[in-house]
C-alpha cells in the first residue's frame, strides 16, 4: 500500500524530525468580502470563526480592522503579543502531545496579507524569531496581496520555508458569482502564477459541493489547480454552518449539500489525477458542535478518514 505524499511527509523529508503548522489568529485581520472592498457579506459559506485556529489564549480587539490601506496600526503591541501568546502555548502542546520538533507559524483565520506592509513585516518576522520556527504559512486572498507584499515574503523564503495559501475553491465564475467570492478565477490563476515565478511555495483549497457544480465540474477545477502549478493541495467539502447565507439558502431547500458517496468518488479521482509532486495537507473537513447543519457525515472527521482510506485501497493508496 502506499502512501499518498502528503505534507507532513514532505516536511518530515525536508527537515528531518516532525515539524507541525501553528494556527494564529490575528485579531483586526478581516477580509475584502467583508468590509464591502470588494463585495458584501462575505462568501456565502463563510462564518469564520469556524474556520479559525483555537485562539482561547488570546482576546479579541473588538472594533479594530486593518486593510492595504491602513495608515496606522494602534494595536500592532497587542497583535505581537497575541502572536506570541498563541504560538507558545500551540507549539507546548503540539511538543508534548504530538512530538513535535520544529513549526510553520501558519497565519490562518481571515486574510493574512490584507493589512499595509509595515504590519506584516513585524508579524512574519516575530514568528519566524521564534525557537524552532522553520518558516511561515500564510493563508491569503488572491485579490488582497500587492506586488509589493509578494516580493518581500519571496526575500524572506531565501532564508526560511514561506507557503503562501489561495482559495482557488472553483475555477467557475458562475459558481464564484454564486458564492459571492468578489473575485473570478482568472484573479487567482494570475497570482498563483506570480507567487511561483517569484519562488515561492503555494498550497491551493478546493471545494467540492459548490452550489450546482457537477462533479465534472469538481474535476476541471482540480486539475486546472494542478497545471497552475500548486506545490500542495487542501481538498474540503462545502458544509453548512449556522449564521451564514448558505444556512439561510439550505433551510429554505434552495442548497442540497454534497453527499458523502458523491464526495469520496470525487476525492478519489482528484487525487489520483494529481501530480505525484504536489503534496496533500488536507482530504476533508467538518466540525463537530451545533453550529454545523449539514450534512452529518462532516460531524466526524476520524471516520470520515476511514472511509477516504476505504475508497482509496482499490487503488493501493492510503492517506
Amino acid at each position: 500500500m502506499k502512501q499518498i505524499f502528503t505534507f507532513g511527509n514532505y516536511l518530515r523529508d525536508k527537515f528531518g524530525c516532525k515539524v507541525y503548522k501553528v494556527g494564529i489568529n490575528i485579531s483586526g485581520f478581516t477580509c475584502p468580502n467583508i468590509d464591502g472592498t470588494v463585495a458584501k457579506g462575505g462568501c456565502t459559506f463563510c462564518e469564520n470563526d469556524s474556520f479559525s485556529a483555537s485562539t482561547n489564549e488570546t482576546q479579541e480587539l473588538k472594533g479594530f480592522h486593518l486593510n492595504l490601506n491602513s495608515q496606522i496600526n494602534p494595536n500592532l503591541d497587542k497583535q505581537l503579543l497575541q502572536l506570541e501568546m498563541q504560538f507558545n502555548a500551540i507549539s507546548k502542546r503540539q511538543r508534548d502531545e504530538y512530538g513535535a520538533k520544529k513549526f510553520l507559524v501558519y497565519f490562518q483565520s481571515f486574510t493574512n496579507t490584507y493589512a499595509p506592509l509595515s504590519t506584516l513585516k513585524a508579524l512574519y518576522e516575530k514568528a519566524l524569531s521564534f525557537d524552532n520556527v522553520v518558516g511561515l504559512s500564510i493563508g491569503t486572498r488572491s485579490d488582497s496581496i500587492t506586488d509589493e507584499t509578494l516580493e518581500y515574503i519571496a526575500q524572506l523564503n531565501k532564508e526560511k520555508e514561506i507557503w503562501i495559501e489561495f482559495g482557488i475553491q472553483s475555477v467557475y465564475d458562475e459558481t464564484l458569482k454564486k458564492i459571492n467570492r468578489g473575485h473570478d478565477s482568472a484573479n487567482v490563476k494570475e497570482w498563483i502564477l506570480k507567487a511561483k515565478k517569484s519562488g515561492l511555495h503555494v498550497c491551493g483549497h478546493l471545494i467540492f459541493g459548490l452550489p450546482d457544480e457537477t462533479q465534472e465540474m469538481m474535476l476541471h477545477t482540480a486539475k486546472e489547480a494542478y497545471l497552475w502549478g500548486i506545490d500542495s493541495v487542501k481538498y474540503h467539502p462545502l458544509y453548512v454552518v449556522k449564521k451564514t447565507a448558505l444556512a439561510n439558502d439550505f433551510t429554505k431547500g434552495d442548497f442540497l449539500p454534497i453527499n458523502e458517496e458523491l464526495y469520496l468518488d470525487t476525492l478519489t479521482k482528484a487525487i489520483n489525477m494529481k501530480p505525484d509532486t504536489i503534496s496533500v495537507q488536507r482530504v476533508t473537513a467538518g466540525i463537530d458542535n451545533d453550529s454545523l447543519l449539514a450534512p452529518e457525515w462532516c460531524r466526524d472527521k476520524n471516520a470520515q478518514i476511514k472511509k477516504i482510506n476505504s475508497s482509496l485501497k482499490p487503488f493501493n493508496l492510503k492517506y
